[in-house]
Parts: C-alpha cells; sequence; structure tokens
C-alpha cells in the first residue's frame, strides 16, 4: 500500500498507534506508529480520522537529533525543557534505536 502524508490515519489498517505515558490525561498528545515499509506515521490524538504525516526514519532520526541538541528550543517551554532520556522514549516508541 502505498502511504502518503494526509491519508486518513484511520486508514493505516496495520499501524499500532502508540503515545507517550507522560501525554496529556485529556489526549491531546501526538500518536506514532511504525508503518511496514519502515516509515512513521505521526498523528493528533486528539483527531484519529484525521491526517497522518508520514516520515523516513532517516527524517525521524534526524529531528529527534535535532530535538535533542537544543536546535528547537526557541519554539516553546516544552521543547526545551526535554531532556535526552525523553527524547530517547520518543525515538523508543517509534521503533527506532538510539545510539
Amino acid at each position: 500500500m502505498q502511504v502518503d502524508n494526509g491519508i486518513p490515519a484511520d486508514q493505516l489498517i496495520s499501524a499500532r498507534w502508540r503515545k507517550s505515558q507522560a501525554s496529556n490525561p485529556s489526549g491531546s498528545c501526538v500518536e506514532v506508529a511504525a508503518l511496514d515499509d519502515g516509515g512513521v506515521a505521526m498523528r493528533n490524538s486528539r483527531h484519529p480520522s484525521g491526517p497522518a504525516l508520514v516520515y523516513t526514519r532517516a527524517e525521524i532520526e534526524a529531528f529527534l537529533t535535532g530535538v535533542k541538541m537544543g536546535e528547537f528550543d526557541d519554539l516553546g517551554t516544552l521543547l526545551a525543557d526535554l531532556s535526552a532520556s525523553a527524547v530517547c522514549g520518543v525515538m523508543a516508541l517509534a521503533g527506532i534505536g538510539v545510539n
């Protein structure tokens, strides 16, 4: 199955959506799912049938490395407060090995 950005997340039948244990109890969080082709899909948990953004493993790894290095700290306190262990937790949720 060809998976494109913006595909309705509920059409990713084999996706096993996961979110961080530190997520907001009201359900306001991002969920990730490893895809059969090796990609990673992300969706807004408040809109489970809404669009999924699809990334390659390399794209996810590059983004998480940038978060870990503080490259996005200017976007707000949430990213600025992420610790290396939190980034590793996101990587584990996405099924990406930590080097």
